[in-house]
């Protein structure tokens, strides 16, 4: 198994406890990215996943396909979640992870790709009819 795979296993089976073993995973000064977030070091990696699961009630990534060679890899997962105020789960979230690994194996960076507006605003009642509008206004009549 790769450094890549075992990762995504992480990533896939990450809990709120395993947060306290992050340092075995990324690199002391590792960066991570996503739509929302652009932190350095682990206490920024660490604050980033606190805030997603004190926010949702549900929170859990399906790594779906895994690519990669050298010390850089893509990671295509399927994030399932609901909200702390949500009864029932949410429409899941798409995106892929550009991962680069350190020579020891753990993750000197990590960045997400996703599309916030299509896959998570859309789903709320007010930003969600405000991007349909938009999606309308911007895109081509075929």
């Amino acid at each position: 198994m790769t450094a890549l795979e075992r990762y995504g296993e992480f990533f896939a089976a990450m809990q709120p406890a395993d947060l306290d073993r992050l340092d075995a995973v990324f690199v002391e000064n590792a960066r991570f990215r996503d739509p929302f977030n652009e932190v350095e070091g682990l206490a920024g990696i660490r604050a980033v996943f606190e805030h997603m699961y004190a926010n949702c009630a549900a929170a859990r990534f399906e790594v779906l396909e895994t690519v990669g060679e050298g010390a850089t890899g893509y990671l295509r997962w399927r994030f399932h979640f609901r909200l702390k105020r949500d009864r029932h789960d949410r429409r899941p979230i798409d995106g892929v992870s550009r991962v680069v690994l350190a020579e020891d194996g753990r993750v000197r960076e990590h960045i997400d790709y996703w599309d916030a507006a299509g896959e998570l605003y859309d789903q709320f009642p007010v930003l969600g009819g405000l991007m349909r509008w938009l999606r309308a206004r911007l895109s081509v009549d075929a």
